[in-house]
């Protein structure tokens, strides 16, 4: 084995491993976001906590630690499918399990959609359009992320010839994602889960001019 991979696997570990949320919430407001709303450090709780503008950005950063490793494996020489799955899982893996955190994290959404850009930008898009219509509709972001991270993960076994890597990847992060989200469901049954607020011109457009909460 070349040296290199376990290295990649390390580093691609510890890229995910960054708690941008728990940086964002102390440089912009100095605060611990884990004390705050679901104790999560993901970008939904960001949103949340501090507004649209800070949860994009913690959004787009715990994207960009799924996809950099992933892109990079893909420039290693003698690479095989399997590599790049366990490059991925490793990303996800350090965003949910920290060692900055006490080996803790978040739920590991964001950080697998830029994985799955990694491995399929078409299957991460439809994925994503498909979580971003489930929401409209809802307007629960964990309903939406639950449902539309096994239709990305599908697509991805598809697009990528039906191997067997990425069945496996499929499997494990839609699972882990469900899992993750226990209490959430407990919520949205017992109706006491947070809805998001959209922008008018989309509650016009899927609710037919309804603005009603």
């Amino acid at each position: 084995m070349n040296p290199i991979y376990p290295l990649v696997l390390l580093l691609s570990y510890l890229c995910g491993s960054i708690p941008i949320g728990l940086i964002t919430g102390k440089m912009v407001k100095g605060i611990d976001i884990r004390e705050y709303g679901s104790g999560n450090i993901g970008a939904t709780n960001v949103w949340r906590t501090l507004g649209p503008v800070c949860g994009s950005i913690v959004f787009a950063a715990d994207v960009a630690k799924g996809l950099i490793p992933v892109v990079a494996a893909h420039h290693l020489p003698h690479i095989s499918p399997w590599f790049i799955v366990f490059t991925g899982l490793a990303a996800i893996t350090g965003h949910n399990a920290s060692p900055f955190l006490k080996f803790k994290g978040g739920k590991g959404v964001a950080t697998s959609v830029g994985v799955a850009l990694g491995f399929s930008p078409a299957a991460a898009l439809i994925g994503f359009g498909f979580w971003a219509l489930v929401l409209a509709v809802t307007r629960y972001i964990s309903i939406s992320s639950i449902l539309a991270v096994p239709i990305a993960c599908v697509l991805i076994w598809i697009l990528n010839g039906y191997t067997l890597p990425y069945a496996v990847f499929g499997v494990l992060v839609s699972l882990y994602v469900l899992v993750k989200h226990k209490s959430n469901i407990a919520r949205v049954k017992a109706r006491t889960e947070p809805k998001v607020t959209l922008p008018s011109i989309l509650m016009k457009l899927f609710h037919g001019g309804s603005q009603s909460a």
